[in-house]
């Protein structure tokens, strides 16, 4: 289910624009429009919940699914030395979108 409040939603019902590197019927991987790294893209789930805290166990296998997609999407757009992931969690984390999504960067070595 979507939520018709939310940019990622509206990303994945196509009313926003994006930069899509990789679709399928479960998940959408596009470039974020702030990259904080050479490669920075953000792999979002076609179904709204915005925190891994409380999840079904169809959205569990939701992320499982999207964590087994993403080192060959990672290494097919310039990742092939290594990524990072990141999965803030609430506004104290820098959650900006309250809909699960998984940050994917690299392309460089990355400071922490």
């Amino acid at each position: 289910m979507l939520d018709n409040n939310c940019i990622f939603c509206k990303i994945i019902k196509g009313e926003i624009p994006s930069a899509k590197v990789y679709e399928d019927e479960k998940m959408l991987v596009f470039k974020d429009i702030q990259p904080k790294a050479k490669v920075h893209l953000l792999a979002i789930a076609k179904n709204h919940f915005p925190y891994l805290d409380g999840m079904d166990g169809e959205q569990t296998e939701l992320i499982a699914y999207m964590l087994k997609k993403i080192p060959q999407i990672a290494k097919e757009n310039g990742c092939e030395n290594g990524y990072r992931l990141i999965i803030n969690q609430g506004e104290s984390a820098g959650q900006t979108v309250f809909h699960v999504h998984i940050h994917i960067m690299g392309g460089e070595i990355l400071p922490w």
